[in-house]
């Protein structure tokens, strides 16, 4: 086990730089060895499963391969950790202060002069391309803003804004910063902040709390922004109006200069100062005006600034359901594996009644582990009681809840029964979605409705099937989202390029139903009824269904997918995943790349706001603007490598380029072994098989297939076919040569398909047997493995007899038994003389009939009989040899040598 180790009574400078070394090496854990500043402790109460934490009394230091150090270079600071410097491993130190001695002994030390311990990991970051999460930028973010006094302090450095800008780009969430940072104050401004929490006037409103003052002094006070921020931060208001009463100092005359802060989302105080003369920004504006009614004005603004509050997501809108449970003599081993299967970080324990009795989260299991209690129910270690909400339970109030009982999950429960639960997760997706970092053309859509997308992409018999779907689900008391490819191309389509969509995924977020075929399926049962002309196809062991319409008039060839949200779990890599009912996060979750995991509501929420609601759990419309994909879980590529053929095909398609990041995943799940290994041990991988196949199908059926080809190969993404696979140089000519064959000979593919033809031609560059091997593995039709199978026999065959000259009619004979495929493989990878005669015999010779057929033969008199045959094959060589030109010569070439003796035939006219 590597570990980082942060000073005692931690700050976000020491937490900010552990982050960053344990995403520069994956598996890193972090120990907080001591404590930690009451900003900080605040801030891990809401962040704490973003981060590879783990307590100090979980290490198991026999284990212990590494120590690194951060923001300290005494034991002293590291409380009982310290003891674990002894140990026989290397240990190294990243720190800023020069002038601290360092009593630790290190292998590497790297102490330079920065302002932030932070910025020299955000430099090893950005050199080697790392990508970070909102979480992660986040908190590095703060480690450098806290210890820089946002670079206003003398230690600052150059480097210190660069780190802070890029941590910008990477995601660094600006309200989080802002919300955790504690600036100075001048001593001006204390007395009017004593006066100002004295007076200050406070209500709720959906939730949040709004705050109002009136401060009177005898000229203009500057710095109020100051003691504005600081009356937020101290009082905890979402909103706050400071009003500050004054004389002019040349008139006299009275002045009121009103400060507005908001933390509320949908709330615009440019808008609400507007009208009197003031403005700003949504979240920061001020006025000032003359007025002998101050009290009146504050009131008034006030009273507008409560009125734009929109009512806050309910516990019934963020929750996941339905809840993983598990009984109290669930072994801690047997949970591990369910939290492994799921990707939770908690469960909920419930008696046989279904009461919930009790939560068990990851560092529970952690720590049972650690003393080796594997075997042990989890009663014992599980936390009791447990603090509920109700499904009403406003967001605001569900986040102090965890903040101030640092509490990671709290179920939700409705008359005893358990209907859900929300966990820090849902609260901060919801945060991070009610905030997206805008940049580009991303504000667009952002702020456009994505109603007015769907009606102005789409025809309006598809938006009618949407409104069908939607009105079924609502009847049912579910919620009904498009999900997918349909969603990214509506918001990267534009007037010159609409959208050509041919299928919709439906996923509709709701329980079972009895008969226990899945909302899903019930779903598409009920639309079948309003559009009969389709047919339906159900899939019982995914709980999907899908309405196909074959060529009908107006929906043409469309397909609409219904699945119930699920979640899923792949029992070893390339197998096909095991899938379970859950919630519509867990159902974006599992999919394979950001731009791909954004949803749509089309139903009304359950706080009964319109649907529209665009889901972006995952940063895929900040993915749409970089252009780029990026993939949504390190191990994505090694429990499914088709995706990483995905991966290259809409990149190619798209014009995007891959993620740095997931690059490297693709190189490490291809350099791991993992796919031999697989072939070897299990014998068994789908997604190494048929469902390999159709991504190469679709990926050799776009224009730009020789470009993704080219990608695959130089990742070494063609080992998943065969480990020895390559493109030879000359391949490309060769492809050239056979596309261009097949477009003569079978323009509309009636004979061969393209991508077939692309793929036989690469299988062939293998040895016969592996060729053929991975034929039968990708399960490619019974005329692509026969041509594998015959390719080197029949390519011998041909070179040694066609070495010297041959009459056409010996030509014909040795190639009419190969179809246009095979003919065509050979062609391409044969030498010139070998590809001049089969393209003599496809363009001429093939074509050729016989000057005489046995219609001629009978009215010349003679009698079927067993030699009729070999007269016509013999009348056909001596046409195409051109022995016989007209049918005169060829009727007395017949009776030269159609005799009764040579042929058996008689001729009652002669």
């Amino acid at each position: 086990m590597d570990v980082v180790l942060c000073h005692r009574t931690a700050d976000f400078d020491t937490l900010g730089a552990a982050v960053g070394l344990a995403k520069l090496n994956p598996g890193t854990r972090i120990v907080l060895c001591g404590g930690a500043h009451p900003a900080v402790r605040s801030f891990l109460a809401l962040y704490r499963d973003e981060y590879p934490l783990i307590e100090r009394r979980s290490v198991n230091v026999a284990k212990l391969q590494s120590i690194t150090v951060v923001d300290a270079q005494r034991r002293e600071l590291l409380g009982k950790a310290s003891e674990w410097l002894d140990l026989p491993v290397p240990i190294q130190i990243y720190d800023h202060h020069l002038a601290a001695d360092c009593d630790i002994p290190t292998d590497q030390i790297w102490v330079e002069p920065v302002g932030a311990t932070t910025t020299l990991i955000v430099e090893h970051l950005q050199a080697q391309s790392v990508s970070l999460s909102v979480a992660e930028a986040t908190v590095m973010a703060l480690g450098i803003h806290v210890d820089t006094g946002s670079l206003t302090f003398d230690h600052s450095t150059p480097r210190d804004g660069a780190a802070l800008t890029w941590l910008m780009v990477q995601g660094a969430n600006v309200r989080a910063i802002a919300d955790y940072i504690e600036p100075g104050f001048p001593q001006v401004l204390q007395d009017l902040l004593s006066a100002a929490l004295a007076q200050l006037e406070s209500e709720t409103v959906h939730g949040y709390t709004v705050s109002s003052v009136l401060l009177k002094t005898s000229g203009y006070t500057p710095g109020l922004s100051s003691l504005a921020s600081q009356l937020v931060f101290l009082t905890e208001s979402d909103g706050l109006l400071l009003g500050n009463l004054y004389r002019t100092r040349s008139s006299g005359r009275l002045r009121l200069t009103v400060i507005g802060r908001s933390r509320i989302e949908g709330t615009d105080l440019n808008q609400l100062f507007r009208p009197l003369g003031g403005g700003g920004h949504a979240r920061a504006a001020a006025v000032t005006l003359k007025t002998e009614k101050p009290t009146q004005v504050l009131s008034q603004l006030v009273k507008g600034l409560t009125a734009q509050i929109p009512p806050p997501p309910t516990a019934a809108d963020l929750m996941s359901s339905p809840v993983r449970t598990i009984r109290p003599d669930t072994t801690i081993d047997q949970a591990r594996r369910i939290l492994l299967r799921y990707g939770h970080s908690g469960l909920s324990v419930v008696d046989e009644s279904g009461a919930l009795v009790g939560i068990l989260s990851r560092r529970d299991l952690d720590l049972a582990l650690h003393h080796g209690f594997g075997h042990a129910p989890v009663r014992g270690y599980m936390t009791a009681p447990v603090r509920t909400i109700a499904p009403e339970t406003l967001m605001p109030e569900i986040e102090s809840l965890m903040v101030t009982y640092d509490i990671g999950r709290l179920p939700v429960v409705k008359d005893g029964h358990l209907l859900g639960i929300v966990t820090r997760t849902d609260i901060l997706r919801q945060i991070h979605q009610l905030n997206p970092q805008r940049h580009g053309n991303r504000r667009e859509v952002v702020r456009t409705s994505i109603q007015d997308r769907l009606r102005s992409g789409l025809p309006p018999h598809l938006q009618q099937l949407l409104a069908v779907a939607a009105a079924q689900a609502e009847q049912r008391g579910w919620q009904l989202y498009l999900v997918g490819g349909a969603v990214r191309d509506l918001l990267l389509a534009t007037p010159a390029h609409p959208a050509l969509l041919r299928e919709f995924d439906l996923v509709v977020d709701g329980a079972d139903t009895p008969q226990g075929e899945g909302a899903g399926v019930e779903l598409a049962r009920s639309v079948l009824q309003h559009y009969p002309q389709a047919q339906l196809q159900i899939y019982g062991q995914f709980q999907t269904a899908a309405l196909i319409w074959h060529g009908e008039a107006e929906m043409r060839s469309f397909s609409v997918d219904f699945a119930t949200a699920r979640s899923e779990f792949y029992p070893y890599p390339a197998a096909n995943p095991e899938v379970a009912a859950s919630s519509i996060r867990q159902d974006l979750y599992r999919r394979d790349f950001t731009i791909n995991a954004l949803a749509v509501r089309l139903t009304r929420s359950k706080s009964h706001l319109p649907g529209g609601e665009l889901l972006d759990f995952f940063g895929g419309l900040g993915d749409l603007d970089a252009r780029q994909i990026r993939v949504l879980h390190p191990n994505s590529f090694i429990e499914d490598p088709t995706r990483m053929f995905r991966a290259v095909r809409f990149a190619t398609r798209l014009g995007f380029d891959l993620d740095p990041q997931t690059q490297a995943y693709m190189e490490h799940a291809i350099a791991s072994g993992i796919y031999p290994q697989i072939r070897g041990t299990n014998g068994k991988a789908p997604a190494l098989q048929s469902r390999l196949r159709n991504e190469l199908k679709y990926i050799l059926q776009l224009p730009q297939w020789p470009q993704a080809l080219k990608r695959l190969a130089d990742l070494g993404a063609l080992s998943c076919l065969h480990p020895d696979l390559a493109i030879p140089h000359p391949w490309w000519r060769q492809v050239r040569l056979a596309q261009v064959w097949l477009q003569r000979f079978d323009p509309h593919g009636h004979q061969h398909q393209s991508w077939q033809l692309i793929l036989e031609l690469l299988l062939a560059t293998l040895p016969a047997p592996d060729g053929l091997q991975v034929a039968q593995t990708l399960h490619l039709g019974e005329s692509s493995q026969q041509h594998l199978a015959q390719f080197a026999s029949q390519q011998t065959r041909l070179e040694a007899a066609l070495s010297h000259p041959q009459r056409p009619s010996q030509i014909v004979a040795l190639l009419s038994s190969l179809d246009l495929g095979e003919l065509i493989l050979l062609a391409a990878l044969s030498s010139l003389a070998v590809r001049r005669e089969i393209w003599n015999y496809l363009e001429h010779w093939q074509r050729v009939k016989p000057l005489l057929n046995g219609k001629d033969l009978i009215q010349m008199g003679y009698t079927p009989g067993p030699a009729f045959k070999d007269l016509l094959a013999q009348i056909l060589a001596a046409t195409l040899d051109r022995e016989i030109q007209t049918q005169a010569q060829a009727k007395q070439w017949v009776r030269d040598r159609a005799t009764p003796e040579q042929t058996g035939l008689k001729n009652f006219t002669d």
